[in-house]
């Protein structure tokens, strides 16, 4: 590999994804992947191990996800970049990936062209947050936030979990339980469990495993 070529870690649980953009990657001639990874617990060790320009990092992984696997990361290397690229598109999902220290934050939708030129612009120090991925963080700006406790409470709930079956698994009382779903209902602007569930699934707050 030349000196100035850039070298990139793709994380994907999916080989095709893997293979398609390893396949985009190198055919640009300042750039190529080095390595690719299915885990975050893999992207980890390649990372401490090869030390690459840019990572670009899927959030859905087996094991720990993309955003945990991203802040570990820069725990070990607080110069890394990364690029998160994945389908979540939810307000919450983006400000926990930027929170971690994503560099900026892709939908798998995105044009070719703009991923190679984004890589390019990270790599040059730059955090290029594409108009759509600030607009929704704007927009979360402006919403009121759950709780760590609530976004557990919520968690439950999308399994469809009831109070009294939530309380012990939290170790919390079912009248505390039925303050934080009250809470819940209140911040999402909904009057019913449902319909929390759909908008805290659609947001990113909680994901179905």
């Amino acid at each position: 590999m030349n000196a100035g070529t850039i070298s990139v870690l793709c994380v994907d649980d999916h080989s095709i994804v893997r293979e398609g953009i390893a396949l985009i990657i190198n055919q640009q001639p300042d750039m190529k992947v080095i390595a690719s990874a299915a885990t975050g617990e893999e992207a980890i060790e390649l990372h401490r191990r090869l030390a690459p320009d840019i990572t670009l990092m899927d959030l859905r992984l087996p094991g720990i996800s993309g955003t945990v696997a991203t802040e570990r990361i820069l725990n070990d290397d607080a110069a890394a970049r990364i690029v998160v690229l994945t389908m979540f598109d939810g307000d919450e999902d983006i400000h926990r990936a930027m929170r971690a220290g994503a560099a900026t934050y892709l939908l798998k939708d995105t044009l070719s062209n703009d991923l190679i030129r984004v890589v390019r612009e990270v790599h040059a120090g730059k955090r290029p947050v594409p108009p759509d991925v600030e607009a929704r963080l704007a927009m979360r700006s402006t919403m009121p936030t759950l709780t760590p406790r609530e976004v557990e409470v919520m968690e439950l709930v999308t399994q469809g979990l009831r109070n009294k079956e939530i309380a012990p698994s939290l170790g919390i009382s079912e009248g505390t339980v039925q303050v934080h779903v009250k809470s819940i209902l209140a911040k999402l602007g909904v009057n019913d469990r449902t319909a929390a569930v759909k908008i805290a699934l659609r947001r990113g707050i909680v994901h179905i495993q």
